[in-house]
């Protein structure tokens, strides 16, 4: 299956003989097509890190934080985040609004969580409205607030703050 020998297309192709040769030749050219691809991606396909964007526990961020890939957040954060997947460990403190397409909270929330997927572990801390397509609630989490079931929770943008401004 491996060889020390690299497959290139602008080596000539050398045919044996044999009837069992020109079977066996388009899957030695396989890896070198596969090689190619990892070489150059497409500009068109989307690219996601493997490893989610990390803010350790010694960090504290005043602000927004949006991003399109991963990240998990162990420090504190003053201010609303958007990510793919986030995940608030069990040392992180967040004073705002999080959004994402999967919410583990491990960690203390005081805002709103909206998500696609939203997951509260045994350690979560919610003080906040939770608008989710699913959701998990493990025993001995602890959570004060309101929770509701969207079709699509990111799509729905921020009715209550926009309320807020006009009711006082």
């Amino acid at each position: 299956m491996f060889s020390k020998t690299r497959v290139t297309e602008n080596r000539p192709s050398q045919q044996p003989a044999s009837s069992s040769a020109p079977a066996a030749e388009p899957a030695a050219q396989q890896p070198a097509a596969a090689e190619r691809t990892r070489e150059q991606p497409s500009a068109s396909a989307p690219t996601r890190r493997a490893t989610p964007s990390v803010l350790s526990s010694d960090l504290t961020v005043a602000g927004n934080i949006r991003t399109e890939g991963d990240i998990q957040i162990e420090g504190n954060v003053e201010g609303d985040i958007r990510a793919h997947q986030l995940t608030i460990g069990e040392t992180a403190t967040i004073k705002g609004e999080i959004v994402g397409d999967e919410v583990v909270v491990n960690g203390r929330v005081v805002g709103r969580v909206r998500g696609l997927r939203v997951r509260l572990s045994a350690t979560a801390r919610v003080e906040g409205d939770i608008i989710h397509k699913t959701i998990a609630i493990e025993s001995g989490a602890h959570f004060e607030g309101s929770v509701q079931r969207q079709e699509d929770p990111l799509a729905n943008g921020n009715p209550k703050k926009l309320a807020a401004p006009q009711a006082g």
